[in-house]
């Protein structure tokens, strides 16, 4: 199998024959790391067995593109061929390499950098290694199957970084001068600001938003930062094998019942996660939201649900003004307006490119000119 040529032209789309990060793209065989994997095909998930069309492996492998290895519980490595899982949120994945490189970027490593990064597949573990040499890399996942398949992985070809089952949020196995998160957590833990020696770099995303948080551990054993300009979105941590269940209960009742108010909606409908600067915005505005959205002959519905039995749902064609249903505590839609609304006003939301203050109690403050927000 000629897996190389695959490997530099992977390499060679994500980066630059110059850059460090070159070499571990073009000599990691990262086909060894999803020889199985999830494709969601109308609304569905397909299991995709990579011996059984090698092509379309090395195609789907060496793009750069994320490959979900296990949706709820259900692993690839453990499924039957031509298996098809109807329900379920992802739980594992190997990340598109481009993003795990820029992650990789962000936290500005050295050569003697001592590296704390999460296991998924294993991939970005590999990548790691490849670049600074696998003793000063520890890789950890909460799930210890995941761990397990990884470093088999990892020693197969040739790599031997120090692994360990355990939760991200909790104490970490080290100290460490980076600590690379490809899960999205929110807070940022107390144990990482623990865990990084004096002057190191911590990089993650923030749960339900598309923020790449980078931060430097000051002297008073905080860390300070920014919200870095490019976007990205990571599975959220989790604590066993599934998510926990989300609001379905919910979206039955409000897939059609009237609202306690109905308006109409000054802005088109917008599925919000398809604007991450507006969905980043009103996450952390308004934490776990969950979206939904339906298109039909020319009309879309989008339903914004809360935990706390709060339900938005606005219909409407392209540009017209939609028709707003909201129920609740709160007026989840106009939430959403009143983003939109500064959007349209100043042409940009302060998200990204906000400062990014981590006291050492974990408090994260995020500010920019007058804005600012406490990050809970």
């Amino acid at each position: 199998m000629d897996w190389q040529t695959h490997a530099h032209h992977l390499a060679t789309d994500v980066t630059r024959p110059e850059s460090r990060w070159y070499a571990p793209l073009a000599t990691t065989p990262r086909h060894a790391f999803v020889p199985r994997w999830w494709d969601n095909t109308d609304g569905a998930w397909q299991l995709c067995e990579g011996a059984a069309d090698p092509e379309t492996w090395l195609n789907a492998a060496y793009s750069n593109r994320t490959l979900v290895t296990r949706v709820a519980g259900t692993h690839a490595d453990d499924t039957p061929p031509g298996t098809k899982v109807s329900t379920g949120l992802p739980t594992s994945s190997s990340t598109l390499p481009g993003l795990v490189v820029t992650m990789y970027r962000h936290a500005m490593i050295t050569d003697t950098s001592d590296v704390l990064v999460t296991t998924g597949s294993g991939y970005g573990t590999a990548l790691a290694c490849r670049r600074l040499g696998d003793e000063r890399v520890t890789s950890i996942d909460v799930d210890a199957e995941l761990v397990e398949k990884a470093s088999e992985r990892l020693q197969a070809i040739g790599l031997h970084p120090q692994t360990a089952m355990c939760d991200i949020t909790d104490t970490l196995p080290g100290e460490y001068d980076r600590i690379v998160s490809t899960v999205a957590v929110r807070p940022v833990p107390v144990s990482w600001l623990a865990a990084l020696r004096p002057g190191g770099r911590l990089v993650t995303t923030l749960a339900g938003t598309g923020l790449i948080v980078t931060a430097d551990k000051t002297e008073d054993g905080g860390a300070t930062g920014r919200i870095e300009l490019d976007a990205a979105g990571f599975m959220a941590t989790r604590h066993g094998n599934d998510y926990p269940p989300g609001l379905d209960d919910a979206f039955d009742k409000a897939r059609t019942a009237d609202g306690e108010t109905v308006t109409t909606g000054r802005y088109p409908v917008l599925y919000v996660p398809d604007a991450w600067d507006v969905w980043s915005m009103l996450a952390l505005t308004v934490p776990d939201i969950e979206h939904r959205r339906m298109d039909t002959d020319g009309i879309r519905t989008v339903w914004l649900l809360h935990p706390d039995g709060s339900w938005a749902r606005a219909s409407g064609r392209w540009t017209d003004s939609p028709e707003v249903h909201q129920s609740g505590p709160r007026r989840l839609w106009d939430d959403l307006e009143r983003i939109r609304h500064r959007l349209n006003h100043e042409g940009t939301l302060p998200v990204y490119g906000a400062h990014a203050r981590i006291d050492p109690d974990g408090t994260l403050r995020l500010t920019r000119g007058k804005w600012s927000i406490a990050v809970t």
